[in-house]
This record gives C-alpha cells, sequence and structure tokens, in this order.
C-alpha cells in the first residue's frame, strides 16, 4: 500500500513560535502532539526570502544560486524538477489547496498567456484543486455563501480592516469575518471534502493507490489580525523583549542594508489602511503586533488539530506521513523590522516537524542539528525508498526519523560528516523599479548576499557591499558587527573560505554529474548524502 503525504506549510511562521521549544507565551498544543508523532527539528532553516524564492528551494531542493528564483516574480527555469513531479514519477497525483507562488518560466509561454501576468503561479507537478491566489476569489465567494454581502466585490486586504477603522495605534481590532470562516477554515474545509471523495474511490480501487496533498496556507503572514476569541488570547505583556539594540536608529547603524530597509518599508505592508514607516511604531506597538501574530499562529493551530482528528476519524492517519513547516519567519519586532529580510535569524528560522506513523522509534524526538529547507524534497522521498536525484543540494533526514546518531564530524571511515552550519541567500535587486539599484548605485547582479551561519559565528558576505560577522556566543542578538576588528580577522577568512568552498561544491550540478561517452549517456547516481562541513570554528 503507498504511503499519503500530507504536507503542511505555514507562510511565515518564526521557528520559535511553538509551545514544543518552550516559547515564554505562545501555547500550539497541536503543533506538540504532532511533534509528539514525530520528529521536531529545533534548528530547521529557509534557504532564501520571500516568498518565492523560499518556496522555490522548498519545492526544488536547490539552493537560490541554482534555482535563480531571486524575487517575488522571478520565473523558475522550466528544466528544474520539483516535489510534485517526483511524486508524479512515483504514481502519485499532488493536489494543492493553497497557492505555490512559483512563476512560470516565460520561454514556454506565448507573450499574452495569462500566467505571464501573476508571480502567483502553480509549481509544475501539482493540480490545483483549490486556488488562494493574491486575490483570494475562492474564500471570498465561499464567504459570500456563508453570508458575507458582496464579499465578492471586496478587496482582500480591505477586507480585512477592522469593523472601526483603520487600526493604528495598534489595537487588535478584529475583521468581519468569525473564527470558522478564516481562510485556514476554508482550506481544510475544502481539504475535507477532497479526502472523503479520495477515500471513497479508494474504495472502489481496494485502496492501495495513495494520496498526495499541499496545504498551503497564508496565515501568519500579514495583514495582522485575527477573529475572536484569537484576537484577545494573548496581549502585548505577554511578548517578551525584543532582540537588538532597543532603538531603530541604532539598528540603521548596523549595515547600511538595514537602513535601508527602514526608509523603504512602510505600515501598509501589514496592518492595511495605515500611513508612514514600520519604525515610526513604538516598541510597544510593535508588541501589540506580536501578541496578535500569536493569536494568528493559535488559530492555525486550532486548524492543525482539525486536520490531524480527521485523518484519525477516515482511517487515514496511520498511513499518512505529515509534514509541518513554513517557507520563510518574520522579524516580528526584533531589530525592530517587520517581515522577512536580510540575514538575520528571525526571518530565516521556521519550524519543522515531520511525523511517519511506521516510525515510532524517533517519535517525540528533538533534533538540535542544522537542517534546511532543501532537505524537505530528499527526505520525502526517501521516506518512499525513491531514488534522490543526484543534483539535489539538499540531505535526507531520514537517519534522524530512524532514531539513527547522526555524526558531526567525519570518523575514520570517512563517513560523511552531518552539516555544521547552515547557509542561506537573499537577494535585494529590483529589477523593474530600480530602488535598491539605485539608492545603492550597484547593478542588479550585484544586489544580493550570502550567509554562513556556524554555532557561533555568523558571516555575511554581499557581493559588493560591507560584510558582517557576529560572534554569536557573546552577542546572540546580533548587535555588534565585528567584521572590521582585527582580532578578528582570522575568522572573517575562515569563514570567507567555507563560503566559498560552500559554493564550489554546490554549484548547478544538473548536468556536471554526467558524461557523454562512446558507450552512451552515462549519468551518475546519488552517492551518500554528502554535506560540506566548515573549517571547525566552534
Amino acid at each position: 500500500m503507498k504511503r499519503n503525504i500530507l504536507l503542511i506549510t505555514a507562510d511565515q511562521w518564526r521557528g520559535d513560535c511553538l509551545s514544543a521549544v518552550a516559547h515564554p507565551a505562545l501555547y500550539t498544543p497541536n503543533l506538540d502532539r504532532l511533534a509528539e508523532s514525530g520528529v521536531l527539528f529545533r534548528h530547521h532553516y529557509a534557504n532564501a526570502v520571500p516568498c518565492s524564492p523560499a518556496r522555490a528551494c522548498l519545492y526544488t531542493g536547490l539552493y537560490q544560486m541554482n534555482n535563480r528564483v531571486c524575487m517575488n516574480g522571478s520565473p523558475l527555469d522550466a528544466r528544474h524538477d520539483t516535489l510534485a513531479l517526483a511524486f508524479r514519477r512515483l504514481g502519485y497525483e499532488p493536489n494543492l489547496f493553497g497557492y505555490t507562488d512559483q512563476s512560470e518560466d516565460p520561454r514556454t509561454l506565448h507573450a499574452n498567456d495569462p500566467r505571464l501576468r501573476s508571480y502567483e503561479g502553480l509549481l509544475p507537478g501539482f493540480n490545483w484543486r483549490v486556488c488562494m491566489s493574491d486575490n483570494q476569489r475562492s474564500w471570498l465567494s465561499w464567504l459570500q455563501e456563508q453570508g458575507y454581502e458582496n464579499a465578492l466585490q471586496s478587496d482582500p486586504v480591505a477586507f480585512h480592516i477592522p469593523e472601526e477603522g483603520v487600526d493604528d495605534p495598534p489595537s487588535a481590532g478584529v475583521p468581519v469575518y468569525r473564527a470558522e470562516h478564516t481562510e485556514t477554515a476554508y482550506l481544510v474545509g475544502e481539504f475535507s471534502r477532497w479526502l472523503a471523495e479520495e477515500c471513497s474511490l479508494a474504495r472502489k480501487r481496494s485502496r492501495g493507490a495513495g494520496w498526495f496533498a499541499h496545504l498551503s496556507f497564508l496565515r501568519p503572514h500579514p495583514p495582522f489580525i485575527v477573529p475572536p476569541p484569537y484576537d484577545k488570547q494573548y496581549s502585548a505583556a505577554d511578548v517578551p523583549d525584543f532582540c537588538g539594540s532597543g532603538q531603530w536608529q541604532l539598528e540603521g547603524k548596523l549595515h547600511p542594508l538595514i537602513n535601508y530597509r527602514q526608509e523603504s518599508v512602510s505600515k501598509d505592508h501589514f496592518i492595511p489602511g495605515t500611513t508612514g514607516h514600520v519604525r515610526d511604531w513604538t516598541v510597544d506597538d510593535l508588541k501589540q503586533i506580536a501578541a496578535t501574530y500569536y493569536g494568528m499562529c493559535a488559530e492555525v493551530d486550532a486548524q492543525v488539530g482539525q486536520l490531524l482528528d480527521l485523518l484519525v476519524t477516515t482511517g487515514e492517519r496511520e498511513n499518512t506521513i505529515v509534514v509541518f513547516t513554513s517557507d520563510h519567519g518574520e522579524q516580528l519586532g526584533d531589530h525592530h523590522l517587520l517581515g522577512k529580510y536580510g540575514f538575520f535569524d528571525q526571518s530565516f528560522h521556521v519550524p519543522l516537524i515531520i511525523s511517519d506513523p511506521g516510525r515510532q522509534i524517533a517519535h517525540g524526538r528533538q533534533i538540535d542539528a542544522f537542517s534546511e529547507a532543501v532537505d524537505l524534497m530528499p527526505t520525502l522521498l526517501s521516506l518512499l525508498d525513491a531514488d534522490i536525484p543526484a543534483q539535489l543540494d539538499g540531505c535526507s533526514l531520514l537517519p534522524f526519523l530512524d532514531g539513527e546518531e547522526v555524526n558531526s564530524t567525519a570518523n575514520a571511515q570517512s563517513t560523511p560528516a552531518w552539516r555544521q552550519a547552515v547557509h542561506w541567500e537573499y537577494d535585494f535587486r529590483d529589477v523593474v523599479g530600480r530602488r535598491a539599484e539605485e539608492h545603492f548605485g550597484l547593478p542588479s547582479q550585484a544586489c544580493n548576499l550570502s550567509v554562513m551561519r556556524s554555532k557561533r559565528y555568523k558571516y555575511v558576505h554581499f557581493a559588493a557591499l560591507p560584510p558582517l560577522l557576529f560572534d554569536l556566543e557573546i552577542d546572540p542578538h546580533e548587535t555588534r558587527n565585528l567584521a572590521e576588528e582585527p582580532e578578528y580577522q582570522s575568522v572573517v577568512r575562515a569563514c570567507a573560505e567555507d563560503l566559498l568552498s560552500w559554493r564550489a561544491q554546490h554549484l548547478d550540478q544538473s548536468l556536471a554529474l554526467s558524461r557523454v561517452t562512446s558507450a552512451g549517456w552515462v549519468s551518475a547516481v546519488r552517492e551518500a548524502d554528502v554535506t560540506y562541513t566548515p573549517t571547525s570554528l566552534d
């Protein structure tokens, strides 16, 4: 009997926002329940931001330097394999509830094709069971059926403005829709209908087919608003102190990129109808926004509970591998920033829970080793004993799911060591508006950075701006750049060398692992997972 796969992604969910990892305020009982029946990866990181780049890494198993989705709207090259296409080769029909934010390769389409008018396209390989693109028309149509007059005539963002009007300063205003009518509840309801169809078909086919469903939730992505009872579940007083210097003026002095962010990001990205910049909000304002975000997380957690209960009542749970993760994180007031940006951990640290009922030996285990978004595709393939494409940058997490102890360093038998650092990339080019290019006086190709983050050090290398080095052991909040300090020059050099070696190892391997010979084309099979281990600086 084929295994079922349920892949759940929340959007903009921070890695520390789970009670299973001892968040000081937020309670997530259903995700905790999922973690108890699986494995939780405590140090899991996105490989890029924002949405399209982050998801491209997750869906292709390739780093940004190889998939080249650099911003929302960067087309995904049609030559790349995807998680959905890989599962089609295994006989599955992957179904999507939500969105994947992947732009079509324009070279494969006519210039008049409507798919070239939106970056929120469908990842190749998926069927779009429920489309939740930016206009959210399927949800608004459903709301109108539930009695919300003129919902279809509403702008989806304006629909999130509280009934009392624009919420500034933030005060946890509530939307017109109720908790049972959120976007998340809508998708869970549609999945429930689909699962009933699948179960009925499976009985007619005498089961054995297996299914793949991807629920891509919008929340807790902005706008920051949530209906009762979640709006009052947390208050500003529940929010811990923010990371950083405590003053936005000091944060802006850390690096020119942060200063640019402060000058360019407006409040209305997060609360509709507001004016001014995010930096204008006080610490108390940001704490109220964080409290609302916690409520949004709680609402999604409740819907995850509905999903888990549904799998049990339909008899599907014991044959279903459930994955919960996020595309990227959220600054949520840390460093006086909102959104996802740059190089701070809060934008890239995300949750990952993998629950396989057939691997009870590791249930309840929490992993401290580093893992990355690119690991998801090879992991799901290995869970089904399928071949892993040799060119993927990610590594299978199967040893952790099997309860094995994974080496932190290579042993005498040359067994590959697990990664001692995570890497991510961020591209701040603006090929249409040219705002970043004009601000920094740089070509688009130079508007990017790469990060190597080990347990102790974080090194940020820019193509054309000054580098950053943080000693996380003495400065966990990343407030002091040590890149120019004389006593840290050997560390900077070692980090730069490690980053260069990492890039050299992971340059596009699509055809580099094959050769045309007198006997024909020979393509290498994937060897045992090898992760680049940097020079030990810890």
